[in-house]
């Protein structure tokens, strides 16, 4: 784990009428998520367009015009497939520090959240078959929190493994009632 640097007073804006000035988590994700988020995406669409498809083929006289709307779906789903892998690899960012664990996620909505050591109560790492297939593992640090769990998504493997050894770690050299 490394250790927390020294913050000077020009990072934190301190002065600033509007406080500290946050800071995107040191570290990426792995790049396989990106093929991670697009198969997953892809099979979505292809689970809303197979049906109008079939319905296009199957039903003569169809009340709604069942081809437009596939190529409609099929037309947001390249668009879709093609942006929102990408641009979730950019934002999704992790960072362990001594005292917190740090995640960014999200594309549209985008979200910042930290968990200090005191407050985690489990750490836990999940591998669905597709995240298998690839070497990646999503952990998942439970707190005290109302928000819910922090989730750090589209790690690979031993990355994953290393973070939750290191929580584990960090949870007991922190005392806290995790509440």
């Amino acid at each position: 784990m490394r250790q927390a640097e020294a913050v000077t007073s020009t990072e934190t804006g301190a002065g600033s009428p509007h406080g500290p000035r946050l800071r995107p988590p040191e570290h990426r994700v792995s790049g396989k998520a990106i093929v991670w988020w697009t198969l997953r995406c892809a099979f979505g669409w292809v689970i809303v367009i197979a049906p109008l498809l079939a319905g296009r083929w199957l039903w003569p006289d169809p009340p709604i015009p069942l081809g437009t709307a596939a190529a409609i779906a099929g037309g947001i789903a390249v668009l879709h497939v093609a942006v929102m892998p990408t641009w979730r690899y950019r934002v999704h960012r992790w960072e362990l520090s001594e005292h917190a664990v740090y995640t960014q996620s999200g594309w549209l909505n985008q979200e910042w959240r930290v968990a200090p050591a005191s407050r985690i109560q489990t750490v836990d790492t999940e591998r669905g078959p597709l995240q298998q297939l690839l070497g990646l593992s999503t952990v998942t640090v439970t707190t005290a929190s109302a928000a819910g769990p922090l989730q750090i998504t589209g790690l690979d493997r031993d990355t994953g493994i290393r973070i939750v050894e290191e929580l584990t770690a960090t949870t007991e050299a922190n005392p806290g009632d995790a509440t």
